[in-house]
């Protein structure tokens, strides 16, 4: 093996390397960034949608369930 097939083979290896480091930053990034698909759903949500939520986690009771459905619903 000659030593330019060495270098080239060396070259290409770097290359992959910092393509790699340089996608796994872009999707550090991304990640970390306002305005995610996930603030997007939650901007969608109803207040009864948001409503039922807290009832299935447990964070309000049935009473105020119902009192709260309601209200929104007039």
């Amino acid at each position: 093996m000659a030593e330019g097939d060495v270098m080239f083979f060396g070259g290409g290896v770097m290359w992959v390397f910092w393509v790699f480091i340089l996608a796994l930053l872009i999707w550090v990034v991304m990640s970390i960034a306002p305005g995610k698909s996930d603030s997007k759903s939650s901007a969608e949500d109803t207040p009864l949608v948001i409503l039922k939520k807290r009832y299935a986690l447990g964070e309000i009771n049935q009473e105020e369930y119902e009192r709260r459905r309601k209200d929104i619903e007039g």
